[in-house]
C-alpha cells in the first residue's frame, strides 16, 4: 500500500473477520512492529525498532548457518552411503580372510588327524609286536620252568624215597 495503511481498501466486514481470528505470534509481532514504526517520531527511533526486531528474530530462529539445506542433507546422505559401501567392502574382505583362515585351520586339523592316525596305527603295530614277543617269552619261560621243575620233582621223589629207605 502506498500510504502505509495496512487495512485501507478492505471492507468493514473483512476487517471484523480479521480482528476476530486469533493472530499467530509472528503476525502479531509484525503488526506490533508496523504500529511502532508508524508511530515513531523520527528515523533514529525507527532504526532502533528495526534493530530490536532483528534481535528478536535472531533469538527466535536458529542461525541460518546451522540449518541444513537439502543439498547438505543429500551430501551427508551420499557420504554416509559411501561409508556404508566402504564398511561393506571391509566386511567382505574380512569375511574372505576369515574363510581362508578357517579353511587353513581345517586343512591343518585334517593333516594333524592323519598324522595322529598314522601314529596310532604305528603304536598299535608296535604293541602287537611287543605282545607277541611277551607271549613268546612267557612260553619260553614256561618251557624252561618245565625243564627244571620235572627233573627237580624226580630228584625230590628220589631223595624222599632214599630217606624213606634209610628210615
Amino acid at each position: 500500500m502506498p500510504n502505509g495503511d495496512l487495512y485501507a481498501g478492505l471492507a468493514p466486514t473483512t476487517l471484523m473477520a480479521c480482528a476476530k481470528q486469533p493472530k499467530s505470534p509472528a503476525m502479531s509481532a509484525a503488526l506490533q512492529l508496523y504500529e511502532q514504526l508508524t508511530e515513531a517520531p523520527d528515523d533514529k527511533t525507527r532504526a532502533r525498532l528495526i534493530a530490536e526486531a532483528f534481535d528478536v528474530l535472531e533469538a527466535r530462529f536458529p542461525q541460518i548457518g546451522d540449518l541444513a539445506t537439502q543439498g547438505h542433507v543429500r551430501e551427508s546422505e551420499l557420504r554416509l552411503l559411501k561409508e556404508i559401501e566402504q564398511v561393506r567392502a571391509a566386511l567382505r574382505e574380512s569375511e574372505l580372510r576369515l574363510r581362508k583362515e578357517i579353511e587353513q585351520v581345517r586343512n591343518e586339523l585334517r593333516e594333524s588327524e592323519l598324522r595322529l592316525q598314522k601314529e596310532i596305527e604305528q603304536i598299535r603295530a608296535e604293541l602287537k609286536l611287543d605282545i607277541a614277543q611277551l607271549r613268546a617269552e612267557v612260553e619260553r619261560m614256561k618251557t624252561d620252568l618245565l625243564k627244571w621243575i620235572v627233573p627237580l620233582m624226580f630228584a625230590q621223589v628220589a631223595a624222599i624215597a632214599a630217606l624213606v629207605k634209610l628210615l
